[in-house]
């Protein structure tokens, strides 16, 4: 009985970690789509865990009574470090927004020398600062909030992650 319980927990821990993920970044895209907000290159670039992990996490939930053990730690393992990542680049962005260290000379900074032949098509390379804040809620910013959530889910997949250890033993 004690297995299936912690089976079912982990289960119960990575379905709410995909929810939570699929909101975040269903979030992005209609903060971009509706609200107006223009991402960054580092914003864009945080999006990517969520393209390789919910996938991946999802196929996991589908598959989750059917897959060897072997493979179900694998998979597990894989979205785990995916959202690790995504924790890092998240507050990388954060640390950027708030100015504890530098970002990417790409999107911050004060740029180059501009002739005035560069002036005639200055609409057609638009660089959106990835060190200004384009939002924040109680102080908050999108990157912050993306650490925080990154960093739940990857604390809810370590529980699932354990849990299913002791579920298989």
């Amino acid at each position: 009985m004690t297995t299936s319980l912690a089976a079912d927990r982990s289960r119960l821990l990575a379905t709410i970690s995909f929810v939570l993920g699929l909101a975040t970044i269903a979030g992005a895209w209609g903060s971009q789509l509706f609200g107006g907000l223009v991402p960054c290159e580092l914003c864009l670039e945080q999006r990517m865990p969520y393209y390789w992990g919910l996938p991946l996490l999802a196929l996991l939930l589908i598959l989750w009574h059917r897959l060897p053990r072997a493979v179900w730690y694998v998979g597990m393992v894989l979205v785990l470090l995916t959202f690790v990542w995504s924790t890092y680049l998240a507050g990388y962005h954060a640390g950027v927004e708030y100015g504890f260290w530098p970002g990417p000379t790409a999107c911050t900074g004060t740029g180059v020398d501009v002739s005035f032949s560069d002036l005639t098509n200055i609409n057609a390379a638009r660089v959106v600062p990835c060190d200004k804040i384009q939002f924040s809620l109680f102080g908050v910013t999108l990157a912050g909030a993306n650490t925080l959530i990154s960093a739940a889910i990857v604390a809810m997949l370590g529980t699932a992650l354990l849990n299913g250890r002791k579920a298989w033993s």
